[in-house]
């Protein structure tokens, strides 16, 4: 035999047409480049960091780290099945709701099936569709002058796209990249008009940092529409990014098909016990909320001030709309060690991302950019 072993002649169709998910920079590299001198404002974390709560109860984990983590996660299931009033049997559990998020694609749909998404959604849409050999139908986003959802979900586009074989729809409420968000009346609309055989899957990591008055969530929903499948994480406002733990509220027979796909023991003891004594804190949430509120404000409005456009938002972040190429602003930041997130992977290369930061590091960002050539 001759030529280097090449394993990626052996790959199925599906996963040799993958792209990998992109994490953005590599951040412990540039942690050791600035050290102490970086503002991390690209991965959309919450800089308040966890409850204290769910600290001790990590800690304290520690000690049975050697044992084996719940297989079942009970004890995090029962947390929120009271929190939410649904049946612990409604809920999955998963490493990051990332996880569950590829998993509904690969226990629902195959090359026979097609899953729906908006354009400029999160990027693990057209991975999970790919990575189950699916067909991935992209609906164009709504223009850049729409009033109040520029380069958000058209739903009315999503509704008319399903078609007879499609088995899932996937929806960001409020939407990563682009920060936009649709009202419930909204949901509700296009939950009419799809058929009870497709999935809707409403990805509401940003959930917690929703203050408009007519988003509440999909979750009230879904007692009409048991096609309706909310996904949420611990990532964003509840601070354990680390720890990797989502989840889903389903229909308990969809639930049933994920269990089937889960990995033994996919949540670990640490983000067990984190993720359910987080949920005992509603004041270091409530702190959480009412900070990024104002940050963001704040932020957005020193921006105006500078002439820079963004978004309307109601995520950790803000979509930074340059109109013209932002590779140059962007590598500018970078060399002071301002790290934001460039979206031409999202075919928005005219954009970046910004997080809501620390006050020292929203004002490092504000300064980088007033040096900016």
């Amino acid at each position: 035999m001759s030529g280097a072993f090449d394993a990626t002649r052996l790959a199925t169709t599906a996963s040799a047409a993958l792209r990998a998910y992109d994490p953005g920079h590599d951040l412990p590299a540039l942690r050791g480049r600035f050290g102490a001198a970086i503002a991390e404002l690209g991965s959309n974390e919450n800089v308040l960091g966890a409850s204290p709560l769910a600290l001790a109860a990590m800690r304290s984990a520690l000690d049975e780290v050697y044992r084996y983590p719940d297989p079942r996660g009970a004890a995090l299931k029962s947390a929120l099945a009271q929190r939410l009033d649904v049946d612990a049997a409604q809920i999955a559990l998963g490493n990051g709701s990332h996880e569950l998020l590829m998993m509904l694609a690969q226990c629902f749909a195959d090359a026979a099936h097609s899953i729906v998404y908006a354009q400029y959604g999160f990027a693990v849409y057209p991975i999970a569709a790919a990575a189950a050999g699916a067909q991935g139908i992209c609906v164009p986003a709504l223009p850049r002058d729409h009033t109040t959802a520029p380069l958000g979900h058209d739903l009315d586009a999503i509704a008319a796209a399903v078609r007879a074989n499609t088995r899932i729809v996937y929806l960001a409420n409020p939407n990563n990249p682009t920060g936009t968000w649709f009202d419930d009346a909204a949901l509700a609309r296009l939950l009419a008009r799809v058929p009870r055989e497709v999935l809707v899957v409403v990805d509401e990591a940003y959930h917690e940092y929703v203050d408009v008055a007519d988003l509440h969530g999909a979750l009230p929903l879904r007692a009409r529409h048991p096609n309706l499948v909310v996904a949420r994480t611990f990532s964003k406002a509840w601070g354990l990014a680390g720890a990797r733990v989502g989840y889903v509220v389903a229909d308990a027979s969809v639930v049933a098909v994920l269990e089937r796909m889960r990995e033994s023991f996919n949540v670990n003891s640490l983000a067990l016990a984190g993720a359910s004594a987080a949920l005992a804190d509603e004041a270091h949430l409530a702190t959480v909320r009412r900070y990024n509120t104002a940050a963001r404000a704040w932020l957005v409005e020193e921006l105006a001030q500078r002439g820079y456009r963004c978004l309307p938002s109601q995520t950790n972040f803000v979509l930074l709309d340059l109109g013209r190429d932002a590779a140059a602003l962007e590598q500018h930041l970078l060399a002071q060690g301002v790290i934001v997130r460039p979206m031409g992977g999202y075919g928005l290369a005219d954009t970046l991302r910004i997080s809501i930061g620390r006050r020292d590091e929203n004002e490092r960002l504000l300064a980088a950019l007033d040096a900016a050539p």
